[in-house]
């Protein structure tokens, strides 16, 4: 896939260890601005991929009050408040919590998940972390009359609508077929195809489908990823930005300007991912624009490596990044 060795780890002076990966920068106007590793080669985003399936339930004819809009994009954390999100989505259509075609899961969350733990709670499709994308599914199959049985087969009407909608805001036709771990199709493409994509989220008309789950990240930036995450400190550090995380080790970020940021990690080594992207972006003079919270941001493009109690090393982005 051409990547490149994005991070390292150097302990006591010497480097104990590579991360693998790629590192794409787009413009305002979505063309190439630099990259690390081949920008055209496909990669399987992930949940990076939420955003543009729910752009395309909203197509469709989902219509959710934001914070819930924001829960279908998400892989949420099983807080709380995510629970109970997914189940007001349910609610919403008269489903139950038995419809979900996700497996069961614990929450993402640790605190939450010792807190379910300590009240005799069991893992549940409800908290897994791709529930709130699984009900906005069932819940635009229900408002188009569309079977519920079968609707994460790729030739459901859903599922073809959401194909469209990925081709269009990719540019480019599906790179490659495969299965996420929540059961959905999961649909390849480029890491420059995927900064495209989020760069039309984050430029659109509020008053689009688009413009409308870019508006509800933007808004409620907790119900995509949860209270304690790297996912919202980005978002927090970076006004009118919008951003995704996926599993191994995949993140998309788009300013409001229209600029995107994609990082994969090869090894899906998540603790190299957030260390890229804020070195992706400090080389692109972000931390420099106005409202930006460059300290939260220079934080999170260094891990500290500890022996014992004190500092001996750190995880940092390599040169081919930091440029």
């Amino acid at each position: 896939m051409g990547h490149e060795v994005v991070v390292e780890l150097v302990r006591s002076g010497i480097v104990e260890g590579r991360h693998h990966g790629t590192v794409v920068a787009t413009d305002a106007a979505g063309a190439l601005d630099w990259a690390v590793g081949d920008p055209g080669a496909v990669l399987l985003p992930r949940s990076c991929n939420k955003p543009l399936q729910a752009v395309a339930m909203v197509r469709s004819g989902l219509d959710l009050p934001s914070h819930l809009l924001a829960l279908a994009a998400a892989s949420h954390s099983g807080e709380p408040f995510h629970v109970e999100g997914v189940r007001e989505i349910l609610a919403s259509v008269g489903l139950r919590e038995m419809a979900l075609g996700n497996p069961a899961d614990w929450p993402l969350d640790r605190e939450a998940e010792r807190e379910l733990v300590r009240s005799g709670g069991v893992a549940s499709k409800v908290h897994m972390n791709c529930s709130g994308k699984h009900a906005a599914m069932l819940a635009t199959c229900v408002v188009n009359d569309w079977p519920l049985s079968g609707y994460l087969q790729p030739q459901h009407p859903l599922q073809r609508a959401i194909r469209d909608t990925f081709v269009e805001l990719t540019g480019r036709p599906v790179g490659h077929d495969a299965v996420d771990g929540c059961g959905a199709p999961l649909l390849g493409t480029s890491a420059l195809g995927l900064a495209r994509a989020f760069r039309a989220l984050a430029v659109s008309d509020a008053l689009t489908p688009e413009g409308r789950v870019a508006a509800a990240i933007r808004q409620f930036p907790e119900y995509v990823s949860g209270s304690r995450r790297d996912e919202l400190a980005f978002l927090a550090a970076l006004p009118g930005a919008i951003g995704k995380f996926g599993a191994e080790a995949c993140h998309v970020l788009a300013l409001a300007d229209g600029r995107a940021f994609v990082v994969k990690i090869e090894d899906g080594g998540d603790r190299a991912r957030p260390v890229a992207l804020a070195a992706a972006l400090a080389r692109s003079g972000v931390l420099e624009d106005p409202g930006v919270d460059s300290a939260a941001l220079q934080a999170l493009a260094r891990v500290d490596l500890l022996g014992g109690q004190h500092v001996v090393g750190e995880v940092r982005a390599t040169s081919a990044v930091t440029g």
